[in-house]
């Protein structure tokens, strides 16, 4: 497994396409800093909050690229068989494979979060709002946050790559994945709150029920009030956020590993 890990490591940091999506990644960044001037009165917190959906955006775009090249594109080319030479589980391949794409998004939520929080200390000059941002654990527990959205993400995308026959269908699936799990919460929320008494869109309740029993969450792990304004989440639900991740992380590479094992390369 280690040197599936390793190889992918390799591949992975010297892909075009990922420096491309790191470079993006670094203007929405800038983006942040940009929006800052649209707030005279809290342009830290608004900085904080374009920044922390730019980095969401692109941890997800990192999955998704890592993922595809390191899966997709060797079971399309066949590259695959060389490594299921090895006198090893083929399951090894795909756990070591997501095992390098979860360290290089820890890498890129580093990287991405220090700049991040420069752009933010600099944002406004020297105008000082009256609610400060919070920085140290807050702020990095966020980071964390979404570093395990994209953990998740990542899972969805790796059982897709297991199971397809199309290259591009991770990708796809993937980034359909991502919006519906973070749009959920906030659906369903809307939905408890009678919708504003619109019947129409009522009607949609028992599937967005039905939808909540098979896709988790992702809004959950989503904590940048925290850093924003200092409201701090309940340390039950942030736990049971992280417990319910990794569940679905566990269920995802086990469905994964098992449709990799009964897959058959001609």
């Amino acid at each position: 497994m280690l040197s599936f890990l390793l190889s992918a490591l390799r591949a992975g940091l010297r892909s075009r396409g990922i420096q491309a999506v790191l470079v993006f990644g670094v203007l929405l960044v800038a983006v942040a800093y940009l929006s800052a001037a649209f707030s005279p009165r809290q342009p830290k917190t608004v900085a904080l909050d374009v920044g922390l959906s730019g980095i969401r955006f692109s941890l997800v775009l990192f999955a998704l690229f890592w993922v595809q090249e390191l899966v997709a594109h060797e079971i399309q080319r066949r590259s695959v068989l060389f490594a299921l030479t090895y006198p090893v589980a083929r399951g090894q391949y795909l756990v070591g494979r997501y095992l390098a794409v979860l360290g290089m998004l820890a890498l890129a939520a580093l990287m991405l979060g220090m700049l991040l929080w420069v752009v933010v200390l600099n944002a406004g000059g020297r105008y000082e709002q009256a609610f400060a941002v919070a920085p140290g654990g807050p702020y990095w527990l966020t980071i964390l946050g979404l570093w395990a959205d994209a953990a998740v993400v990542t899972a969805f995308a790796l059982w897709i790559a297991s199971l397809s026959t199309v290259p591009m269908l991770p990708l796809a699936l993937g980034l359909a994945f991502a919006v519906a799990g973070k749009s959920l919460g906030a659906v369903a929320e809307y939905l408890s709150r009678g919708a504003e008494g619109d019947a129409e869109i009522m009607r949609l309740a028992p599937v967005v029920d039905k939808i909540h029993w098979l896709l988790p969450d992702l809004s959950r792990l989503d904590w940048r009030a925290w850093p924003m304004y200092g409201v701090a989440p309940d340390a039950a639900a942030m736990a049971g956020a992280a417990i319910v991740a990794l569940a679905y992380v566990a269920l995802l590479v086990t469905l994964a590993v098992i449709a990799f094992n009964r897959r058959e390369f001609e």
